[in-house]
């Protein structure tokens, strides 16, 4: 009877990670709405953190807390790498590149995740499987970053900058790991939005502004930031934080597999992307390389 009632709890957790990564798999058109609409990739993402950050205070009050210099570097690592960083470089390669491209080169961030893992925690072993399913999602990648021929241009540098994305992905999930085992999801994920935040506003004041105030005004750029401040910001990174702790850090990630298919079939409908026979073959070869080098992963001893 427990079983049955630990697989029904389960379920649910299950169902709000394949939501999340359904919500993260259509935002990538959202950023692109804005960035047509003549908004920097530096002011979609302070814009969205900031709106996700105050919808926080407004539900759970005003608190500040120092945890300790300690502690604290690992929340300036969370929001520099799982915010600023990530957000800035995937939203600039949405300006470079298609869509599809970019969707696909950032579900990689399972990989570099599982070598960071491998560097920094002992119950974090690499099998060889995973190193082959490495190395096919590589082979992937110079493909798709090379579909139009060798050629240096805005494409292979979006799509650069897309892996640089699912690089960075990687340090937030290791200082996850470690702030999931003291602190709650609420706590961490304000002090996300803060570090983030904190740390882009250096680039922002730096670069020259290109919002057009007449195009805000219209419902589809405003209602775009708001859904992407409340929707895949604040509740989407409270809920993922809830089910990677519920489920684990492996098999919550499985869901990631499926964002780059959402991304290119919603690409596809409402931008009319369309690539070659290379790209295609490459984006198969990174999906299956992902998947092979997660299902072959040796199990931690001990997960968060």
């Amino acid at each position: 009877m427990a079983q049955i009632e630990k697989t029904r709890s389960e379920f649910w957790y299950h169902l709000a990670a394949f939501a999340m990564i359904l919500v993260w798999g259509i935002s990538f058109l959202n950023t692109r709405v804005l960035l047509d609409a003549g908004l920097t990739p530096t002011e979609i993402f302070v814009a969205r953190f900031l709106i996700a950050y105050l919808s926080l205070f407004v539900i759970s009050g005003f608190k500040v807390r120092f945890t300790g210099w300690r502690d604290e570097l690992l929340f300036v690592v969370c929001g520099i790498a799982g915010g600023s960083a990530y957000f800035i470089a995937e939203n600039t390669a949405l300006e470079l590149t298609l869509i599809s491209d970019v969707a696909v080169l950032v579900s990689t961030a399972p990989l570099t995740t599982a070598l960071m893992g491998a560097i920094f925690y002992r119950d974090e072993r690499i099998t060889w499987m995973t190193c082959v399913g490495m190395i096919i999602a590589f082979v992937g990648s110079v493909m798709l970053a090379l579909k139009d021929g060798l050629v240096w241009g805005d494409s292979i540098m979006g799509d650069l900058l897309a892996l640089l994305a699912a690089f960075v992905w990687a340090f937030y999930s290791m200082a996850l790991k470690k702030l999931n085992r003291t602190y709650t999801t609420l706590f961490i994920t304000r002090k996300l939005f803060f570090y983030g935040i904190l740390s882009a506003l250096p680039l922002l004041l730096m670069e020259e502004s290109r919002i057009d105030w007449q195009a805000v005004r219209r419902p589809e750029v405003w209602g775009n930031l708001l859904y992407l401040g409340l929707v895949c910001s604040m509740a989407a990174y409270f809920i993922w934080g809830i089910t990677v702790k519920r489920i684990g850090a492996v098999r919550a990630s499985n869901y990631f597999y499926l964002s780059p298919i959402i991304s290119m079939i919603a690409a596809a409908i409402w931008f009319s992307e369309r690539t070659n026979a290379v790209a295609y073959i490459g984006c198969v070869l990174i999906l299956a390389g992902v998947v092979i080098a997660e299902k072959f992963k040796r199990p931690a001893t001990t997960e968060s």
